[in-house]
């Protein structure tokens, strides 16, 4: 992105932003720790959240056996982590302005239809993170309002002029040199949100990764442009030509998966429509749709779809052994966490991120406690088995968003984005004492547990060190001042001079 955008960005006094609520809730789905109670009592302190909680707990797509009548039971019926993703998507749902009604409107249909579409399209494809999905489905457009808001009336014509999204990306990457996708990450990134949603928003519309997860929302906007369509025959039949080619392409689903997602987006989308004040549909539109989707099951380019389908698939095929062996030379091969070149390379990019954009990143360096008396004791191939159980379990008690990296020896570092001093001690006192408690190998019968030291160094607002191998001397630091206070600690770094 252009620094000129950023820079605009930076000073939209009107840019979308969550509501408290919104952001309370993303604090609490990063906490490892949190429970139904907390995150019920930070819901309803907004009494619209809490009715629409309600209704969707009561909603086809989570029927129960009896009906919910209060926020507790819609939050047992939903589940946890499917109660703070469905929350935060609805309470981001407020986040609009009024300028330009119109073009925020026919923004806010497609996220809402592909919110949808993401959802199913990742219940036919086996993934289970199908509220993600949503989320990540309602948020892939949110680069669009950003820009209404920073550009004003000339992204306004520029956006009325394009006929589907195709051609607003084009008009996009001509004029600002990137596309409302990375702008709705960079967002993504002001907002603290997970890094899961932002690569998903990132790559809707450019894939890298192609990840399931990340073709199902990139999918689910082709889905939606079916239904932007309007009444123009030829149009909405090659959106639906086009968005069935990339869910056999991308997803391996054939035309008569695509019809049956087809139809069950039909019967969901009213529930939809309402739960996030979206007008329906006419009832004319509805049946159209469907009555074309069938009878393209038989056009010309089913033959087309399926070949792209098998196509994809072997292609698959060869990209998942060559993810396989790129993951591997990333890959200790005793601990399977990070290697020394891998993290220097991650840590890097993750100091730059945080000392440019001023939010927090914190390292821990963790060395085991009285090792050399393992090996010297029982032999390597017990300290090997330790080393290979300790990362299991480090690996176990950190976010999919953090790293974990054989530094040397039985010295590992963690790496935790995003998480300041505080946070970041408790999270590594509360990994000390879970895994104290966890044997890392049988020895004759008898379980084998060990302890480690830490030291922990955050570049945040109150220390910023001016290079990385600054951050990681004071971790180091502070993890030789552990061991000196009698190790079996957590120690929190300075900044140097």
């Amino acid at each position: 992105m252009r620094p000129e955008l950023e820079a605009l960005l930076l000073n939209c006094r009107n840019l979308p932003s969550p509501p408290g609520v919104a952001l309370r809730i993303i604090e609490l789905a990063q906490d490892p720790d949190v429970v139904m109670a907390t995150a019920a009592d930070a819901i309803g302190l907004d009494a619209a959240l809490s009715a629409r909680m309600l209704r969707i707990a009561n909603s086809p797509l989570y029927a129960s056996r009896r009906r919910v009548e209060n926020l507790s039971q819609a939050l047992t019926v939903l589940g946890l982590n499917a109660t703070l993703t469905l929350a935060l998507g609805f309470s981001l749902a407020h986040c609009r302005s009024g300028n330009h009604p119109a073009a925020q409107e026919r923004v806010w249909r497609r996220s809402v239809i592909a919110a949808l579409a993401s959802r199913v399209l990742g219940q036919h494809s086996g993934i289970s993170k199908v509220e993600e999905l949503m989320l990540a489905g309602l948020l892939q457009d949110i680069g669009v309002l950003a820009l209404l808001e920073v550009l004003g009336d000339d992204y306004a014509r520029l956006a009325e002029r394009a006929v589907g999204n195709a051609e607003l990306l084009a008009a996009e990457r001509d004029w600002l040199g990137c596309d409302h996708a990375m702008v709705g990450g960079w967002l993504a990134r002001q907002w603290n949100l997970p890094a899961l949603l932002r690569e998903a928003i990132i790559e809707s519309e450019m894939p890298a990764s192609d990840t399931p997860f990340n073709a199902c929302v990139a999918v689910s906007g082709h889905i939606a442009d079916i239904w932007l369509a309007g009444m123009d025959q030829a149009r909405t039949e090659e959106a639906h030509r086009h968005a069935a080619m990339q869910a056999a392409t991308r997803l391996g689903i054939d035309y008569p998966g695509f019809l049956a997602l087809t139809e069950e987006m039909l019967v969901a989308l009213p529930e939809i429509y309402a739960l996030f004040d979206v007008p329906p549909a006419p009832p004319a539109r509805i049946q159209a749709l469907l009555d074309q989707a069938r009878e393209l099951l038989v056009v010309r380019n089913l033959r087309e779809i399926q070949d792209a389908a098998r196509a994809r698939k072997e292609a698959n095929e060869h990209e998942d052994r060559a993810r396989r062996l790129a993951e591997e030379v990333r890959r200790d091969p005793l601990t399977g966490a990070y290697n020394r070149s891998q993290l220097e390379e991650v840590l890097e990019k993750e100091f730059d991120a945080a000392t440019r954009h001023g939010w927090p990143l914190s390292i821990a360096f963790i060395d085991l406690d009285d090792f050399k008396q393992v090996n010297d004791r029982w032999g390597h191939l017990v300290g090997d088995e330790v080393l290979r159980n300790f990362a299991k379990a480090l690996m176990r008690q950190v976010r999919s968003s953090d790293i974990v990296a054989r530094y040397g020896g039985e010295e590992f570092l963690v790496v935790l984005p995003g998480i300041g001093e505080e946070a970041a001690a408790q999270v590594v006192r509360r990994i000390l004492s879970e895994v104290a408690d966890v044997a890392m190998a049988d020895v004759d019968g008898q379980p084998l547990h060990i302890t480690f030291s830490a030291g922990l160094a955050t570049q945040g607002a109150l220390e910023q060190f001016r290079h990385v191998d600054d951050l990681l001397r004071a971790a180091d630091e502070a993890l030789y001042g552990a061991k000196r206070e009698g190790r079996n600690r957590v120690s929190v770094g300075a900044i140097g001079p």
